[in-house]
Order: structure tokens, then C-alpha cells, then sequence
């Protein structure tokens, strides 16, 4: 049994990341909770059956939702998390989202609408105005922000005002910016949504996804959801989450320190054409992201010169940086996004490379990077 949850704001974030979710102090007690490894319970207890629960579920749901300041509900992947959110929509709910979103959860709306399931309209998440123009009749509005690969800001504050207006639920892609650098809550959201493959977990080896939301009627929804669509976290993968996530304050800040120092150099580099990164003063969403978040995050993408080709190119000559899908690990990740149909649906350009940054030092990185740009022959 985990301890009883502390206040939200009793412990600052990167206290309630080592502290949350530990059993019980006794002597002789485990310090980490162990894995439960069952399908199955004694009868006349909670949970009866694997599907219902799980303590090792608990220790992680409870310390996400310390972070943010709401009811936790893990689910078996991030997209899991996003279809059992949309489940929770009457037939024929019509959903808002960015038009670059993540190309899952695109996908993912493009499928629901083709079976008539629900109806959608994609919008410029950014262009707060056009988002809010674009309402009447919403019954949830999907932001993500930043948004990936673009690396796009959203108002989160300005477009929960006016979802709230039209009775429309928000639901807010946390994953890029993570508990530790954005409150969705706070900002007038209903609901935060994580791949927690990527930075929560930190190491590249599970696959979970979470929701945390403060409006209990939603939180109950969902986990009766989760149980009778048993899109249910396995036990080890959540034992592994939860400890990645004991670390994510310490590695959030080399691998962001070190992302805004490459975007820096990447922007004087005579090879890179553009340089997407909402720590960088020319990015449109500087300001904003400097009230919203409290850091900039460990995300970075990068247009180089020439063609897919040559951006191709880039990702071969890299020695230290793996060209791989993903992000948010230990390791720093690199790839071409337009190599995806999808993604050059989206308006992703040919030549665009997301880096998500690790924690190799960052010297050794630049010296990658560097010299693999100068491999490809990308300079103008």
C-alpha cells in the first residue's frame, strides 16, 4: 500500500518526483514498491482481478498526479491514452486539433471520422483566434504544445477560456514539455496527456501512456474505460516508468541545457537553414513559451540546406547521435520526419531533422553534429 498522496503544492516538483508512490514507512518495509506481479486477487479485496488494478499502477498514478495536481490514469501506451480519451466522446462529438499534431494521433482522429465515429477540424493550434473562431459546436479541443516536430506554441490559457466558453472539453499533449516544464491544470485544462515512453520513463525500453485530470467524473470514465477496453499498463513496464521518472528532473535539465546550446550553434551554422526551437528569440512563440513553461525543453528541430537527400545524409555521417524514432530517452535520437507520408501531409519540410536531445555531454554532440553537417555537404 503506497502512502497516503501529500498536497499538490506541499512539495516543490522535484521533491514529490523521489518522494510520491513509496509503501508505507515501517521497519523492515521495502523503501521502492515492488513489482506485483498478478492476475489475479483474493476475493472480497480490491482489485479482484489484473484488469482493475494494480499496486504497482498506484505508486506511478499517484506520484504523476501529484505533479500535476490531479487524478492519474495510466494506460497501456500514449495512444491507448488519446483513443480512450476520444472513446469518452458522444458519437458524432466534433474534435479541434492542430494540424500538426503527432501523426499518431492524426491518424488516430482520421480513422474515428472515416467511420463516422466522430467529426473533426484541424486548425493552426498557434493562431489563437482562428483556434477560438473555430469552436462552436466543439465538444473537445486538442492542443499539443509544443507541438512535434514544429516545435509550434499554443495559448493554453487563452484557448481553455475559450473552449469553456462552448462547453468543450481540453485536452493538452504534455508530452514534449513534460510536469516539470508545463501545468496544463493550472492553465484551465480538463485533462493532461503524456506519452510516458518519452521523457517520464527516460529510457527508450516500455511503452505507457497517462492521463491526469482534476474532474473526478472524467477520471472515474476512464478507468472504467481502461478496464473494459483492457488497455491496461503491464506491471514491469510501470515498475520501470517509475523509476525512470525518480531521475526526470535531473535529466530533463542537462538534456534541455544542452538542446538550447546546440540550437544556438546549429542557427550560425552555414549548413542549417532554420533552426525550430522555442528557447531561440527569433521563434515565434518565444514570449509565450517563457510564460507558460518553465524551461524550453530538450526537443530541437533542424532544417538543413539541399534536399531530403542531403538531410538524409546528415543522419548517416552522425556517430554518436542514433538516427532512430522516438524521443525524450537518455540517448540523444535523430530523424528525418518528411520520410513519413504523413508527415508530409502535415506541411513537415523535406529537409526538417528532430533532434531530441540526451545527456551526452554536449560537446561530444556538437562535435557529431558538426562534422556530420559538413559530411553531407549541406552548407548554402
Amino acid at each position: 500500500m503506497t502512502e497516503p498522496a501529500r498536497p499538490h503544492s506541499s512539495l516543490r516538483a522535484e521533491s514529490i518526483l523521489v518522494a510520491s508512490g513509496r509503501p508505507e514507512r515501517a521497519p523492515g518495509a521495502p523503501v521502492n514498491p515492488p513489482v506485483t506481479l498478478s492476475a489475479t486477487y483474493h476475493a472480497d479485496g480490491e482489485p479482484e482481478y489484473g484488469r482493475e488494478g494494480n499496486p504497482t499502477w498506484a505508486a506511478l498514478e499517484q506520484t504523476l498526479g501529484a505533479l500535476e495536481g490531479g487524478q492519474c490514469v495510466l494506460f497501456a501506451s500514449g495512444m491507448a491514452a488519446a483513443a480512450t480519451l476520444l472513446e469518452d466522446l458522444p458519437l458524432g462529438a466534433q474534435v479541434v486539433f492542430p494540424d500538426n499534431a503527432y501523426q499518431g494521433v492524426r491518424q488516430l482522429l482520421a480513422d474515428r471520422e472515416r467511420t463516422g465515429r466522430l467529426r473533426v477540424r484541424s486548425v493552426g493550434i498557434a493562431d489563437t483566434e482562428a483556434v477560438a473562431a473555430s469552436l462552436s459546436g466543439t465538444r473537445l479541443l486538442w492542443i499539443e504544445t509544443p507541438t512535434n516536430p514544429h516545435l509550434d506554441i499554443a495559448d493554453i490559457e487563452a484557448l481553455a477560456a475559450a473552449a469553456a466558453e462552448h462547453g468543450a472539453r481540453v485536452v493538452v499533449d504534455n508530452t514534449l514539455a513534460t510536469p516539470l516544464r508545463q501545468q496544463p491544470l493550472e492553465l484551465g485544462a480538463t485533462a493532461s496527456l503524456h506519452s510516458a515512453t518519452k521523457f517520464i520513463a527516460g529510457h527508450a525500453d516500455l511503452l505507457l501512456g497517462a492521463v491526469i485530470t482534476a474532474d473526478e467524473e472524467l477520471a472515474a470514465s476512464l478507468r472504467s474505460r481502461r478496464t473494459l477496453d483492457g488497455a491496461i499498463p503491464g506491471p514491469m513496464e510501470t515498475y520501470l516508468a517509475l523509476r525512470g521518472l525518480r531521475t526526470m528532473a535531473l535529466r530533463l535539465d542537462r538534456a534541455e541545457a544542452s538542446a538550447a546550446e546546440l540550437a544556438r550553434r546549429l542557427a550560425e551554422h552555414p549548413a542549417v537553414a532554420r533552426v525550430r526551437y522555442p528557447g531561440l528569440g527569433d521563434h515565434p512563440g518565444y514570449e509565450l513559451a517563457g510564460r507558460q513553461m518553465s524551461g524550453f525543453g530538450a526537443l530541437l528541430s533542424f532544417e538543413t540546406h539541399g534536399d531530403g537527400d542531403t538531410a538524409e545524409r546528415v543522419c548517416a555521417a552522425l556517430g554518436l547521435i542514433t538516427p532512430a524514432t522516438s524521443l525524450g530517452g537518455v540517448e540523444s535520437l535523430i530523424e528525418r520526419r518528411a520520410r513519413y507520408p504523413s508527415e508530409r501531409e502535415a506541411g513537415v519540410p523535406e529537409t526538417l531533422l528532430r533532434l531530441s536531445v540526451g545527456i551526452e555531454h554536449v560537446e561530444d554532440l556538437w562535435a557529431d553534429l558538426d562534422a556530420a553537417l559538413d559530411a553531407a555537404g549541406a552548407a548554402s
